[in-house]
């Protein structure tokens, strides 16, 4: 008699995931068809095209200790905090601040765009906020994995009581 009850509860607890995963892609459907999805009429920028952007904003020059010769320190970048090395790639920003190109372009795609040193904006916010909107977009894939996480975290709990 115990494994019947049980077989039921299971039974159940399934038919409650299934039930609850097609109304959420009711839902999603629905939203999809009546245009309706949060953002749907801002584009989203891809993480070539961000770069591209910075490109065209602060371009990318080669270091030349004749170009600080004004200062007697030696230069570095204050992402890696290496020092320049003659021909390297560099990108100077409109603050005057000077990196690695690769060390600044990595942390302009981690953080909101910002100087490293400064904080001052490399570009618009809502540039920033198109890419950031595609990364999301990229993390999550549209699964129901965690839709099934969730639900199957709630099984244990007293959840159940509310059926």
């Amino acid at each position: 008699m115990s494994s019947l009850s049980l077989f039921f509860y299971h039974l159940k607890t399934i038919t409650l995931v299934l039930f609850t995963l097609m109304l959420l892609e009711i839902i999603v459907l629905i939203r999809s068809v009546m245009g309706l999805s949060p953002k749907s009429d801002k584009r989203l920028i891809t993480t070539n095209q961000y770069l591209k952007l910075i490109e065209e904003k602060n371009p990318t020059t080669r270091y030349s200790r004749r170009l600080r010769t004004d200062q007697p320190q030696p230069a570095e970048c204050a992402v890696c905090l290496s020092e320049f090395k003659e021909e390297e790639e560099i990108r100077r920003l409109q603050c005057v601040h000077t990196f690695h190109k690769d060390c600044l372009d990595r942390w302009l795609q981690q953080c909101s765009a910002t100087c490293p040193l400064c904080r001052t904006k490399v570009l618009p916010d809502e540039v920033v906020a198109s890419y950031l909107r595609m990364q999301d977009q990229v993390e999550y894939d549209g699964s129901d994995e965690e839709v099934i996480f969730l639900l199957s975290a709630l099984h244990g709990t007293n959840f159940s009581r509310f059926f």
